[in-house]
């Protein structure tokens, strides 16, 4: 048997450089910012930065590593459909700079719950958004440390706790000391490296098999092609439909209301940056989804040429594996599987430091500065966020090593509160900004039964046996006997976590009562809680008292027909938004900077 394949001393430097400048960008800013120590220095960066370097970091602050081996997976087994997520990001990107930006730019906030609470006049639906996002992040951080500290294992038998300490502590590090302009240009480092990894891949892959004609052809051949599946049914897992629609609602909460995403584009010192930020990610979005679902159909050509499935022969036990045993297989240069490793730990680390500056201030605005903010100086608010990154940081630790030891629905469970809780919060905003009626105590009950209900669906969907995908595997007939792995101990948690099934085959079973809820498309669980928060909401408010057009400032409100469909008649869209007037954007903002400065 030949020996398992081990990283060399030259991944080793490749990795451990990324590290260290990523640790560099902290110090430098760390020292840059020591004449101006202000918590609005640390949190928001003064409104002065520069808007590609945001836009880069509000795309990476939620491609983590889990989509880095969870996409070309997903490609692998179940071909090409998963592609058209693509155009629901990119949807998702307009609304966001049409809807979303232009509600929360002006009213010059640092966490984008206060909003919830200017709007309904009621601190409890601030503390209901507040909490499910801090909960989500916490989990969200545990998770996205503990994915690639499996990989790193497997394909090094470095240990999965020194792995997931590593990510701690240097985002922490860069981040409590640099704050947001550390975290934007390290995403902006790491989002370089992310990009030549996957190239790295791409262009080896495809030279291996012979040219990409050849990578498409053997694609088609095993069914792997396939972009527009029209059926209506919502429990059929990728469809046109559920992954534009659906994909759609759910970047729009990540992209809109996500306080990391909020805190990005209000760094930038206009409203017209504001949305550009947003939407450059159109660009960002096609390149880097275009790459990882590449990356996919490249490795499957590459092993259906060889005629040797590593999934279907046991060489792995999961196909999240089929990345980094590609990489170990077929780039035996010096410094490219480090490059791969680094490319895993680069998404890991973007998305653990924005975890860490979003909650830092949603901590300070929404909790403590209440009671503190009167009694400190700049200096001290400052030092408090920093040690409130610090707290954060330890606590995103250690739910990776709780994470690392659960199995079962407990697992489940943390995993189904992340992609549940994104709807909800949509809808809180949706519901303040769209329905003047609506009240405080419809936001915090429908924010409530919202999420409770995506819980739920999510949680039963695992009681639910997964159909197979369908497709023909490669032919492995060809595989040598004596091919090991160092692979074959990584966990399936990215793909739990992207909700990728595998193909491994089920018993159809009669499903009874309300098990077909069960079988709704993850794709829709950020729609479903969107609706139920507006829905119940509505009927709350209406049942205790609904609050008049007239008592709700125009500017804590949307207007939907204005800036979605602003050719249709003046006289028209002044009836659609009830003949109520509202200000624009740009005054908001002078007015703001009147009353502040």
């Amino acid at each position: 048997m030949e020996e398992p394949r081990v990283l060399g001393a030259w991944d080793y430097v490749v990795f451990a450089l990324m590290l260290g400048v990523s640790a560099a960008i902290g110090i430098f800013y760390g020292f840059r910012a020591r004449r101006d120590k202000t918590a609005k220095e640390f949190l928001m960066a003064n409104r002065s930065m520069s808007v590609v370097p945001v836009a880069i970091s509000i795309l990476l602050s939620f491609i983590s590593a889990i989509s880095v081996l969870g996409t070309p997976a997903e490609m692998y087994t179940r071909g090409t459909q998963y592609f058209m997520t693509t155009l629901g990001m990119m949807l998702a990107c307009v609304l966001t700079a049409q809807l979303i930006v232009p509600l929360l730019y002006p009213l010059n906030l640092t966490s984008a719950f206060e909003y919830l609470e200017l709007r309904f006049n009621s601190k409890w639906a601030k503390i209901t958004g507040t909490c499910i996002m801090m909960v989500q992040q916490i989990f969200y951080m545990g998770i996205a440390s503990f994915a690639p500290s499996t990989a790193l294992e497997a394909v090094t038998g470095f240990p999965t706790w020194a792995t997931i300490v590593i990510v701690g502590l240097v985002s922490t590090f860069y981040t409590a000391l640099g704050g947001m302009k550390a975290v934007v240009w390290t995403d902006v480092f790491q989002g370089t490296i992310m990009l030549i990894g996957l190239l790295a891949i791409i262009i080896e892959g495809v030279i291996r098999v012979g040219g990409f004609d050849h990578v498409w052809e053997f694609n088609k051949r095993y069914g792997r092609i396939e972009f527009f599946e029209f059926d209506p049914d919502p429990s059929v897992r990728h469809t046109f439909w559920s992954l534009v629609v659906g994909g759609a609602v759910r970047w729009t909460s990540v992209f809109g209301v996500n306080q990391a995403s909020v805190q990005r584009y209000c760094s930038l010192p206009s409203l017209k940056k504001a949305k550009l930020s947003v939407l450059i990610n159109v660009i960002g979005i096609a390149v880097l989804l275009t790459l990882f679902c590449l990356t996919g159909i490249v490795i499957f050509a590459y092993y259906a040429q060889k005629q040797c499935d590593p999934l279907a022969t046991k060489m792995i036990s999961s196909s999240n594996q089929i990345a980094p045993f590609f990489v170990m297989e077929v780039l035996n240069f010096p410094g490219l599987p480090g490059l791969f490793i680094a490319c895993l730990f680069s998404g890991a680390l973007s998305s653990v430091s924005s975890c860490l500056n979003a909650l830092a201030a949603v901590t300070w605005q929404d909790f403590l500065k209440p009671f503190l903010g009167h009694r400190l100086t700049e200096v001290q608010i400052t030092w408090v966020t920093k040690l409130l990154v610090l707290i954060f940081g330890g606590a995103g630790i250690g739910v990776a090593f709780i994470v690392s030891g659960l199995e079962g629905t407990v697992l489940q469970a943390s995993l189904s509160f992340n992609s549940a809780a994104n709807g909800p919060l949509l809808g809180l905003f949706l519901l303040g900004g769209l329905f003047p009626w609506a009240n405080g105590y419809g936001a915090v009950v429908g924010g409530i039964l919202g999420l409770c209900l995506t819980m739920w669906i999510s949680i039963g969907a695992y009681t639910i046996p997964r159909a197979p995908s369908g497709l023909p595997d490669i032919n492995s007939t060809s595989c040598s006997a004596n091919i090991t792995s160092s692979i074959t101990s990584m966990t399936t948690m990215a793909m739990t976590a992207m909700d990728f099934s595998s193909t491994t085959t089920v018993a159809p079973q009669e499903l009874s009562g309300i098990q077909p809820l069960y079988t709704v498309s993850y794709l829709w669980y950020s729609s479903i809680g969107a609706a139920t928060v507006v829905v119940v909401g509505l009927i709350v408010s209406f049942c205790t008292g609904p609050m008049s057009i007239d008592e709700v400032d125009p500017k804590y409100l949307i207007p939907l027909f204005d800036r979605l469909f602003c050719c249709l008649p003046a006289s028209l869209r002044r009836t659609l938004r009830c003949k109520k007037e509202f200000p624009r954007p740009e005054v908001l903002l002078r007015l703001f900077s009147f009353f502040c400065y």
